[in-house]
Order: structure tokens, then C-alpha cells, then sequence
């Protein structure tokens, strides 16, 4: 075959490109003609001369700027720069964010730098072109810094295969930096040097973890991978010791007084902290007064204490299928903080007379001290709304009666029911999976969340409402956008092929249209598969001092008063609450601005690992049961297969097409559905179908599915 001549116009353009391709490799850095050859590779005397030239023809087209003698760098005059979090796929292209854009800015691989998922970047495109090319500049904060992952050793060199799927790359292990790991270990690493993004980083390993499958190697994985602290500093721990138990007559007479008026906690069986409780008690008018009684935990942890310090930067407590995490050392969070039964306690409350229609006549917050009579456990308070009979049961079973009356107005003022079902796992001593439950919202489960919400959003009145003239007050809200308009069509064109339309005289607002699509699901299969569709495409409820409100409960003002256990926006609250009860001024606005962004970023973070840990349970409870049949909805469809989600388990798996035999299908992306050509079997979300365990791998979390209806 004759071979075509390479012109040298060709040649010249082909090298140009190169030349600009190594100048947006190292954007700030000046490099001169040896430096460019010397990147790419060329050693011939001519080629380089020819470098040089053409950088001169570069700076000439304002490509490039001379800064010095013979060093050029590449011109950004027609460039935007802008910040944003990157998402690397794993065939290394990227997607970066825009303010005011409705799509994602592509970064084609090879131009996300050093850039890994998550991380803050800055990139450089020109929002002027047809199409933005854009590239990152530079990694302006990592979203890890240390990574959980096997690694595999041979003879020469080791590798680190990182466990989360978002990390593109793996990293080259020196020998001598492996830190005493044996092959096909769980371990942490570290990237120590990464100076070509075309090469893999190097690292080092940090911590032996153990072999994978162990049930305390996995958990130590996630919280290692989620960067969530495990213990207490000692010094945090001795400051919290040192707190004392009794409470003086000096401080009880500063409160409000509630020992005497009936009042129990409804929690969780397995709960170890109450930090809310209900009182009750029937009024000479007829109304009822009920209290919100939720720790003062503001008492106890004091400003610029180490404890304070501690719960700010843990922001939250973390629940995994094993254990918790907690905000506070045990000395406050399961004793003086926690409302145990038969033993007084202080309180910050939330106290409200209602009609016998649940209708507000008068609200009161202040500090107050408690005795709580009994705890209940949900199921206990359930078998007395259910059969009127037990401890307390005339005052559970009203409470019950007004709270369903609060809630049948939230709905009717807009109030969307996003509630979903979650699992629970059995673990033997072992730790490992031998039981399953599905918690679903109950009454006792109801009652108390509407008394929480009444409270909560009661307290964000009292203090973002104002009057005429009357200046406004820095607070910490529980903000939740209205969803974004694009996205929600988005959803009603997808539930159309589903069979669902939104009617003609129905609301067409965003959230009317979600609205409405709620309640025509109630109490169908796909029901709770469309509503996690629903929330994806809902902005997330964030905590900030810039009141929106609440989009999904449909209130105008809403704060997070009720949870100072386990959530450090609540202690903010109380401390504004007591500040502006006590007639002071505003607080600083962007203090506390700062305070809610990291409570909204580790927030995030304590709900991912706790998914992570319930997904590994999942795939660990199934891959026991290897090769049983299970029946499952169809959750999600894709052009490489469709995934089914367990019922009884919520495990969701993948059935991959190339597995299918009986007939060949394809995925049809205009009306979302599955189809086999030959015999026109369709699978649309939401169907019914039988399966079959087949596989799965535990590192990677994921399940692999047969689809024994295709024969």
C-alpha cells in the first residue's frame, strides 16, 4: 500500500497544536523552546529550532505573551475563569458547574488536570466559542486527601486501586512506602507527588486496615473514607468529665417549672439519647397546653470550650448499621443532656395551647426543668393509639388526634410527603447481616414528628417574622429551594411513559407539579422509586442565615430546634433564641454563615457514609443469598441494563443486557423504556420482576442480577 506524503504544512500545524497543548498543561508557567521540545519528547536540533520560531508566529497571533527574553506563557484574554466542584468520570472527562448555566461545562479528558471528583477547581474556558472548551487550571482545594482502597503487590511494584468508583486513577506504590501492607489488603493511602496528569500520582500507604470482608475492617474503611473522626480527644473528654451532676435551686429558679405536669419521651428501641420530650395537661378553658421539651445541651457546652470546639467540627452525629458517631462525648449526650426517665433535667422548650381542633391560640420558649414520667419505645406508643390501653394512653392517644390534625393542614397548605421506607439490619455477634426489616412511618412515628416540626417551625417565627420598622435578626434557618423548573419537566415527561399524567387544572408550578404526582403514587409500586427520583431532582435542604423557606414542608420560616444531641445547628438556635429573649442585639450575620456551611457540608457527608454502610450490608446480606430468587422493581434503565431494587431488602442490583440470551434488546431513551427486538418485550420502570443473585463484588458495593423471566 503506497503511503501518502506528509506535508510540511501539516507537519508544522500538527506541531503547533502540540506546542499549545504543552503550554495548557502548565498555564501560569513560563517556558522557553527548550523547555516545549524537552516536553514533548524532541531532541532533533532542527524540530527545536522550528519550537522556536513558532512560538514566536504563537505570541505574534496573541496566542501566547512573551513575560521575558525568549519565555512565553499562554494568553488568557479571551478566557473566563471561574471556580466550581468537579465530577471526573471514570473515562477522565469533566463536568464543572456554571452559575447561570443550565448545563454542566464539559472538560474533555485530558484537560482535567489534576484535578480528582469533588474537588474545588479552577477552570479556564472562553464562554464566547460555539462550543467552551474548557480546561482545569489548577485544584484549588481537594475533596479528600486520603483515599481507602487494595492494594496489589507483585514482585517489582505495588498499585492502589481506590474502593470509591469516582476515583479515576489508580496510584503507583513504591516499594519502600507500603507500610507493611500484604497484597489484596484494605488500606489508606496518600497521594505524595503527582507532576504529570498523564501519569498516575504517586502515594504512600497510611494505614493497614486488614483483609476486606471483616466486618470491623469494612466499617473503620467507611469512616476512614468519609474522613469521620472515631474517638474523642482525651483532653475533650477530660473537660466533660469534669461537668457537674446536680442541678442548683439557684438555676431551677430561673425556669420554668414542668416536674409536676405530665410528660414522657417516645424514641427508637435502641436509642440511648432523648433529647426531646412531650408534656400534656388539659387547661381550665378547655384548650390543651403541650410542651416541646428538647435538651439545653447550650447549658452545659459553654462558647470556646474544647467541647464546643469538638461539636463544631463534627457538625453532626453519624448513624452506621453498627454504631454511632456522636456529636458529643457520652458524658452529656447519654447523661446530663439526655431526658432519662425519673430524673430531672433542664430544658429548652417550645410551649403551645391548642384548641381541640389543633388550632394555636399561644406559643411560649424559654429555659425550663423537666421530669420525664416514662420513655416509651414507637412500638409501645403503638400498640396505645391502636388499642387505647397502656401507661398514659388517654394523653398518647390525643396527642396522636391533634397531631394528625397538623399534619392534615401542613398537606393542605402544600406540604409534600417525601417519607421513605429504610432498612435495618439483624447483625450477629460477628457483625455480619442475618435479618432485615423495612421501618415505615407509623402513627407514634407521626405524632412525634409533628410536634417537632410545630416546634421547630413556631421557634423561626418567633424570630424571623417582624413587625413594623423592626430590624431583622440573624438566625439559623433550615432553607429548602423550590425545585429547579428544567429538571422538574424533566420529571413529568419521564412519569408520563410511566402512565402517569399531571391533570389539565392541576396546579402547574413546580411544585404543584410534584405535588400532585405524590399523591396519584400513593400506594403504588413504583411509588417510593419515583418519589427518590423526585428528591434528585429537588434542590437539598442547607442551613443558612438567609431565609428562604421551606419548599417541601411549606413553611415560610423553619429552624432546627429539637436535636442539640446530634445536630450543632441547634445549638446555634437555642444560644440566638436565649440571646434575643434576653433583648439582644442581632448577632454577626456571616459568622454564623460560615457556622452553617460547614453544618450543611458535614451534614452531607455523615448522610453519604451512612448510605455507604447500609449499602454494604445490602450487598453483604445477598451475597449470602447467591442464587435465590427475589422479586423486585425496576429502579432504573440504562443503555447496559436495568436495575432491579429487592423489595423485602431494598438492594438494588444490575441485570446486564449482554447476559440476556433469549432475545436481543435495547434501550430506547425517547420513551425510557427496554425492549426486545424479536419478541417486543418491554421493561419499563417501576415493573414487577423476578431475579436471581448471581454476584457482586463488596468493595465496590454492587450487586449483579438474573432476570429469570428471559428464557
Amino acid at each position: 500500500m503506497k503511503k501518502t506524503k506528509r506535508k510540511q504544512g501539516d507537519f508544522k500545524r500538527d506541531l503547533r497544536s502540540e506546542i499549545l497543548n504543552v503550554f495548557q498543561k502548565y498555564p501560569k508557567k513560563p517556558l522557553n523552546h527548550k523547555q516545549v521540545a524537552s516536553d514533548l519528547g524532541i531532541k532533533d536540533s532542527g524540530v527545536r529550532t522550528l519550537i522556536y520560531e513558532l512560538l514566536q508566529v504563537e505570541a505574534e497571533n496573541g496566542k501566547l505573551r512573551e513575560v521575558e527574553r525568549g519565555k512565553f506563557v499562554l494568553t488568557e484574554q479571551a478566557s473566563t475563569s471561574i471556580e466550581g466542584i468537579i465530577q471526573v468520570t471514570k473515562f477522565g472527562r469533566g463536568f464543572v458547574s456554571i452559575p447561570g448555566q443550565e448545563k454542566d461545562l464539559e472538560i474533555p479528558k485530558g484537560k482535567t488536570g489534576f484535578a480528582l471528583w469533588g474537588d474545588t477547581v479552577e477552570i479556564q474556558y472562553n464562554p464566547k466559542a460555539r462550543r467552551p472548551e474548557a480546561r482545569v487550571v489548577r485544584v484549588v482545594q481537594r475533596a479528600k486527601t486520603s483515599f481507602v482502597g487494595i492494594i496489589e503487590i507483585s514482585r517489582e511494584h505495588a498499585f492502589f486501586i481506590p474502593s470509591d468508583n469516582h476515583i479515576h486513577v489508580d496510584f503507583f506504590i513504591p516499594k519502600d512506602m507500603i507500610g507493611g501492607a500484604r497484597n489484596g489488603d484494605k488500606v489508606i493511602a496518600e497521594i505524595t507527588e503527582w507532576t504529570d496528569p498523564d501519569r498516575k500520582p504517586f502515594g504512600r500507604i497510611t494505614k493497614v486496615l486488614g483483609k476486606p470482608g471483616s466486618h470491623q475492617v469494612e466499617m473503620h474503611a467507611i469512616i476512614a473514607e468519609f474522613g469521620l473522626p472515631y474517638e474523642f480527644p482525651a483532653d475533650v473528654l477530660h473537660e466533660s468529665e469534669k461537668i457537674a451532676d446536680d442541678i442548683s435551686t439557684e438555676e431551677i429558679s430561673k425556669r420554668r417549672d414542668f416536674r409536676k405536669i405530665t410528660t414522657f419521651t417516645i424514641d427508637p428501641y435502641d436509642a440511648k439519647d432523648f433529647d426531646d420530650a412531650l408534656s400534656y395537661r388539659k387547661l381550665d378553658n378547655g384548650h390543651y397546653e403541650v410542651g416541646v421539651h428538647i435538651a439545653d445541651v447550650s447549658h452545659y457546652m459553654l462558647p470556646d470550650t474544647l467541647l464546643e470546639k469538638e461539636a463544631f467540627l463534627r457538625a453532626t452525629s453519624v448513624y452506621l448499621v453498627d454504631r454511632t458517631i456522636p456529636m458529643l462525648p457520652e458524658r452529656l449526650s447519654n447523661e446530663l443532656c439526655s431526658l432519662r426517665p425519673h430524673e430531672e433535667k433542664l430544658c429548652f422548650s417550645a410551649v403551645f395551647e391548642l384548641s381541640e381542633n389543633a388550632e394555636i391560640r399561644s406559643s411560649w420558649f424559654g429555659r425550663t426543668v423537666i421530669y420525664s414520667d416514662r420513655r416509651f419505645t414507637y412500638e409501645e406508643a403503638q400498640e396505645i393509639i391502636e388499642t387505647g390501653k397502656g401507661d398514659h394512653a388517654n394523653e398518647i392517644v390525643h396527642l396522636d388526634k391533634l397531631a394528625k390534625m397538623l399534619r392534615a393542614e401542613r398537606f393542605k397548605k402544600g406540604a409534600i410527603d417525601f417519607n421513605t421506607e429504610e432498612v435495618k439490619f439483624k447483625l450477629d455477634e460477628m457483625g455480619k447481616p442475618i435479618g432485615v426489616t423495612i421501618k415505615k412511618m407509623k402513627d407514634s412515628n407521626q405524632l412525634i414528628e409533628e410536634f417537632m416540626l410545630l416546634a421547630n417551625r413556631k421557634v423561626g417565627e418567633f424570630i424571623g417574622k417582624r413587625k413594623d420598622n423592626e430590624p431583622e435578626k440573624t438566625f439559623v434557618y433550615r432553607i429548602h429551594d423550590t425545585p429547579d423548573e428544567g429538571r422538574v419537566l424533566q420529571l413529568k415527561t419521564f412519569v408520563k411513559h410511566l402512565g402517569y399524567k399531571i391533570p389539565k387544572n392541576a396546579d402547574h408550578s413546580s411544585s404543584g407539579i410534584i405535588k400532585t404526582l405524590m399523591e396519584q403514587l400513593a400506594g403504588h409500586p413504583e411509588e417510593d422509586i419515583i418519589k427518590q427520583m423526585a428528591i434528585r431532582t429537588m434542590a437539598k435542604a442547607e442551613y443558612s442565615t438567609n431565609n428562604i423557606g421551606h419548599y417541601g414542608l411549606a413553611f415560610d420560616f423553619y429552624t432546627h430546634f429539637t436535636s442539640p444531641i446530634r445536630r450543632y445547628p441547634d445549638v446555634m438556635a437555642h444560644r440566638l433564641l436565649q440571646h434575643y429573649l434576653d433583648g439582644g442585639r442581632s448577632a454577626n450575620a456571616n459568622d454564623y454563615e460560615v457556622k452553617c456551611k460547614h453544618s450543611s457540608l458535614m451534614e452531607k457527608r455523615a448522610a453519604e457514609a451512612e448510605r455507604a454502610s447500609i449499602k454494604y450490608k445490602q450487598v453483604e446480606y445477598m451475597l449470602e443469598h447467591t442464587g435465590k430468587i427475589f422479586e423486585g422493581v425496576v429502579s432504573g434503565l440504562t443503555s447496559w441494563g436495568f436495575y432491579v431494587e429487592v423489595g423485602e431488602t431494598k438492594s438494588e442490583g444490575m441485570v446486564s443486557l449482554k447476559n440476556l440470551t433469549d432475545d436481543h434488546y435495547e434501550f430506547d431513551a425517547d420513551k425510557y423504556i427496554i425492549r426486545g427486538l424479536r419478541k417486543r418485550t418491554e421493561l419499563h420502570m417501576g415493573d414487577s420482576v423476578m431475579i436471581k443473585v448471581i454476584g457482586g463484588n463488596l468493595n465496590q458495593r454492587t450487586l449483579d442480577y438474573a432476570w429469570i423471566n428471559s428464557k
